[in-house]
C-alpha cells in the first residue's frame, strides 16, 4: 500500500502555522550553540539498543532520550507524561493521574502490551494483561529514559514489537537530602473536567560512604479529581424530567447525558531503596526495593435529572438505575525486589540481573443490581498476580573489528484471580460466597546473542538472534453458583525464533545512516488465555481462549540524521509493520443466557510510516525543537470481524506532532510544549466517526507551559500550566483533563 505522505495543507489550521514555522525554522537557518553543546550531545549514552553503553550516533536504533533535566524543565509528573512529545510514541492517559493504566505504543502498533517496558532493566508489563502502570515511578528518582523503536524481540524476547522503553533510575555521587512539594488544581473551580486539590509530596536521602551509594525516596500524590465519567442513556427520559441534554453515540446515534458518577479521586504512594556497592572499578553489586500503592475511588454521583417539584430524580424505564450512576473504586499494592551484578573478567563484561515482582493487592468492586450510593450487593474482583526475571550476559571483543554479547534469560508469571460477593459493595471486607476463580502461569526460557562488527572505519552491521521457548501451565477456571463448571487446561508451548539485522553507515561525521529489519513476538496474555469476564448489564462474556497463539511482526526501518552547524540535528525516519496472528475477538454462541465474546487468532495488519525531528540548540541558553508522525495503519484481513478489513488499527492516530523549547538564563528558565493528535478510533471498523460525544477519541492540540526560578542553590520554584488552550475533548469514557496549574517547591542540600 502506498504512503500518503502528509502536506501542512491536511493540518488543522493550528497545527499547520506550527508545521510552516518549524519549516521555515530548520536548523540550517538558525544560530549557531556553543560548542560544549554540541560536545555534550555527543556523549549522549544509550544502553538499551545493544544491551552495552554506546553513542547515540552509533546506536543501531532509533534512539530518543529523555534526561533528568529535561523533565525538570517541563515539570512531568510522571513518566508517560515525559514520553508524551516523543516523535513517534503514542500515550493516552484519559483522565489524568486518576487513569491507572496508562496507555502507550510506539511506531502505530497499538495495545500497551505490544511495548516493552523496563525499569532498570527489568519489565514493568504486569503478567495478567501485559498492560504496564507508571504511578509507581517516581520521576524525581530517574536518571533518564530511553526509547528504542522498532522489533527488539531479537534482544528482549516478547512484548518488544513496537519497541522497547528503560526507564533508569539514578545513584547519587555525595549525600544529598531532598525535599519537594507541589499543589495544583483547575485554574476555574467551577470547570467540570480538571483534577482538583492535586497534592504531591517527595523526600530523598542518597549518599556514598566509601564504595557504598545508596538512595532512599518516598513519594505521595493524591487529587480529588474531577467528573471524568459521564452517565450516558440510550432511553430518552421519560416526559415531565428536566435536567437532561441530547446528546449522540460515536456512531451518531441520539443519546442523552443524564448525569456523571462524581469526582474520580485518586492517591499513591511509593518507596524506593536502592543500594550500590563498587568492589572495585570493574565490579559492582546493585540492589533494590521498591514499594507502591494506590487507590481510586467515587464521590458523590449526580444525576441531572429533576422532576416537576425540582427533586433529583435516578431512575426511569428499565434501562436507567441508581447503579447506572456508581463507579468502581479499586486499589493496588505491588511489592518489587531486584538485584544487579556486573564484573569484568579479562577483556569480558559480565551482567547477571533477578528480580521479583508481587502485586499482592489488585481489585476493584462493582455494584450489583439495585445499588444506591449508600446501598447494595455488589462483586469484588480481585487478581493480584507476581513476575520471577532473570537475565545473564557476557559481552566480549572478538578480534580487532568484532563485539559479540550473548545471553540467556528466563521469566515465571503467574495469576490468581477471584471473584466474592459483597453484602455492601463499596466494602470490599464484606465478602461472602466465592463465584469465580482463575489460576495459570506461563515460563519463558530464552538464548540470543548480538554481533557488532565493523566491517570499516564508517560501516557497522548488528546481527542478532534470540530463541525463546514459551510455556503455558496450571491454566484452570471454576465458576460457582447456579452456572457452576470447572475447567483445567492443559500445558502448552511454543518457541519464537526473533532475528534482527542493523546497519549504521556513517559518510561523514556529521551525516548517519541506519537501516535494520526483524521479527518480534508477544505471547498471549493470562488473562486472554485463562479468565472470561462479563461487563454491563452481564448478558455478554468475554470469553478466554487457552489455545492462543502468539502475534507476531516483521518490520524494518530506514533513517538519515543529519547535524547542522553547531547544536542543530535532523533526523528522518521512514518504517515499515507487518502483524501476523493478532488476537481479534468475534461473536460465538449464547450459553447459559450470555452471547460470548471468543478471542482468536485472526488479524493481519500493518502500519507504515515517517517520523521528522528536528531540534536546535543555540548559545545564549534557548533550545527548540519540533517533530511530525505519519503512520498510515490498516488491517489487511480479520476473519474475526471482516468489517474491520482495510480500517484503521484502534487507538492509533494517522498524524502527530509536537513543538517547543526551553530558554534558561541565570536562575530562571522557561519550557513550552505543543501538542497534536489526531482522531482516533476505538472500534475495530472505525464507525465512531462522532467527535466531542462520550466514547470518542477526539483529535486534540493542548499548550503546556512550566516556568522555573532557582531562588538559591538549594531552593527551586516552579508553576506550570496544562491545556493552557482549555481544550475540552474525550478519550474513551472520560473527559480529558482540561485548563489546570501546578506550583511547587523543591529544596535540594
Amino acid at each position: 500500500m502506498t504512503v500518503a505522505c502528509p502536506t501542512p495543507h491536511s493540518l488543522p489550521r493550528g497545527p499547520r502555522i506550527l508545521f510552516l514555522l518549524a519549516a521555515f525554522s530548520s536548523p540550517s537557518l538558525l544560530p549557531a550553540a556553543t560548542p560544549d553543546d554540541d560536545v555534550h550531545t555527543l556523549r549522549e549514552v544509550v544502553v538499551t539498543s545493544t544491551r552495552t553503553e554506546k553513542e547515540v550516533g552509533d546506536s543501531p536504533g532509533t534512539v530518543n532520550i529523555i534526561t533528568a533535566d529535561s523533565m525538570k524543565k517541563r515539570g512531568v509528573k510522571s513518566v508517560d507524561e515525559a514520553l508524551n512529545t516523543t516523535a513517534g510514541v503514542i500515550t493516552s492517559r484519559s483522565k489524568g493521574p486518576m487513569d491507572t493504566i496508562a496507555g502507550i505504543a510506539l511506531r502505530g502498533i497499538p495495545d500497551s502490551g505490544r511495548t516493552l517496558v523496563l525499569v532498570d532493566g527489568l519489565t514493568l508489563n504486569d503478567p495478567y494483561s501485559n498492560g504496564v502502570n507508571f504511578a509507581g515511578i517516581a520521576t524525581e528518582d530517574l536518571e533518564r529514559i530511553e526509547v528504542v523503536k522498532g522489533p527488539f524481540s531479537s534482544l528482549y524476547g516478547g512484548n518488544a514489537m513496537g519497541g522497547v522503553i528503560n526507564i533508569l533510575t539514578r545513584m547519587p555521587t555525595k549525600r544529598e537530602i531532598a525535599f519537594k512539594t507541589g499543589y495544583g488544581s483547575a485554574w476555574d473551580r467551577s470547570a467540570d473536567n480538571a483534577p482538583k486539590d492535586y497534592r504531591t509530596v517527595y523526600a530523598s536521602y542518597g549518599d556514598r560512604f566509601g564504595a557504598f551509594s545508596l538512595l532512599a525516596s518516598y513519594d505521595y500524590r493524591t487529587t480529588n479529581g474531577y467528573a471524568a465519567n459521564q452517565v450516558v442513556a440510550s432511553a430518552k427520559p421519560t416526559s415531565g424530567l428536566t435536567g437532561w441534554s441530547t446528546t449522540q453515540s460515536t456512531t451518531g446515534a441520539t443519546r442523552y447525558l443524564v448525569g456523571d458518577k462524581g469526582d474520580n479521586n485518586w492517591s499513591n504512594d511509593n518507596l524506593r531503596i536502592k543500594g550500590r556497592y563498587d568492589f572495585s572499578d570493574r565490579t559492582n553489586l546493585m540492589l533494590s526495593y521498591a514499594r507502591t500503592s494506590a487507590e481510586s475511588d467515587y464521590g458523590t454521583p449526580h444525576s441531572y435529572l429533576r422532576n416537576a417539584s425540582g427533586a433529583e430524580v435516578w431512575s426511569y424505564g428499565t434501562s436507567v438505575t441508581q447503579k447506572s450512576f456508581l463507579g468502581n473504586p479499586l486499589s493496588t499494592a505491588k511489592n518489587t525486589y531486584s538485584a544487579s551484578f556486573e564484573t569484568a573478567l579479562s577483556l569480558a563484561k559480565i551482567k547477571a540481573t533477578m528480580g521479583y515482582t508481587d502485586l499482592t493487592e489488585n481489585w476493584y468492586t462493582t455494584p450489583g443490581t439495585g445499588a444506591t450510593a449508600t446501598s447494595g450487593v455488589g462483586t469484588l474482583t480481585s487478581y493480584p498476580s507476581n513476575v520471577w526475571n532473570g537475565d545473564l550476559q557476557v559481552t566480549l571483543p572478538v578480534l580487532d573489528k568484532q563485539v559479540l554479547t550473548i545471553g540467556a534469560a528466563f521469566r515465571k508469571g503467574s495469576i490468581d484471580r477471584q471473584d466474592h460477593k459483597l453484602t455492601y459493595w463499596r466494602d470490599e471486607g464484606g465478602q461472602t460466597d466465592l463465584t469465580y476463580v482463575v489460576t495459570g502461569e506461563d515460563r519463558t526460557l530464552a538464548l540470543f546473542m548480538d554481533d557488532e562488527i565493523a566491517i570499516h572505519d564508517k560501516l557497522t552491521a548488528f546481527i542478532g538472534l534470540r530463541a525463546d521457548w514459551w510455556k503455558t501451565d496450571s491454566g484452570s477456571a471454576t465458576q460457582y453458583g447456579t452456572a457452576a463448571f470447572s475447567e483445567t487446561y492443559g500445558s502448552r508451548s511454543q518457541a519464537c525464533l526473533s532475528p534482527k539485522i542493523a546497519v549504521v553507515y556513517k559518510p561523514t561525521s556529521t551525516t548517519t545512516l541506519r537501516g535494520s529489519a526483524g521479527q518480534a513476538f508477544r505471547a498471549p496474555s493470562l488473562y486472554s488465555l485463562y479468565a472470561s469476564t462479563t461487563m454491563g448489564t452481564s448478558t455478554t462474556l468475554y470469553a478466554c481462549n487457552p489455545n492462543l497463539a502468539p502475534e507476531k511482526v516483521r518490520a524494518w526501518d530506514l533513517s538519515l540524521e543529519q547535524k547542522v552547524g553547531v547544536g542543530g540535528k535532523f533526523r528522518a525516519t521512514y518504517f515499515e509493520n507487518h502483524l501476523t496472528d493478532m488476537i481479534y475477538s468475534t461473536t460465538g454462541a449464547i450459553v447459559n443466557g450470555l452471547q460470548e465474546i471468543n478471542k482468536v487468532n485472526a488479524g493481519k495488519g500493518q502500519s507504515k510510516g515517517v517520523e521528522l525531528e528536528a531540534e536546535q540548540r543555540f548559545g545564549f541558553g534557548l533550545r527548540c525543537f519540533a517533530n511530525f508522525t505519519y503512520t498510515d495503519s490498516e488491517i489487511i484481513e480479520n476473519t474475526a470481524k471482516p468489517a474491520s478489513v482495510g480500517k484503521q488499527f484502534t487507538y492509533v492516530p494517522r498524524r502527530m506532532f509536537n513543538f517547543g523549547g526551553d530558554y534558561e538564563q541565570g536562575p530562571l528558565s522557561v519550557n513550552l510544549t505543543g501538542r497534536y493528535m489526531s482522531k482516533r478510533f476505538g472500534s475495530d471498523d472505525n464507525s465512531d466517526t462522532v467527535n466531542g460525544v462520550y466514547g470518542s477519541y477526539d483529535p486534540f492540540f493542548t499548550i503546556d507551559a512550566t516556568f522555573r526560578y532557582r531562588a538559591a542553590s538549594w531552593a527551586t520554584f516552579s508553576l506550570s500550566g496544562n491545556n493552557l488552550n482549555g481544550k475540552r475533548y474525550y478519550v474513551s469514557s472520560s473527559l480529558a483533563p482540561g485548563r489546570s496549574y501546578f506550583l511547587e517547591m523543591a529544596l535540594k542540600f
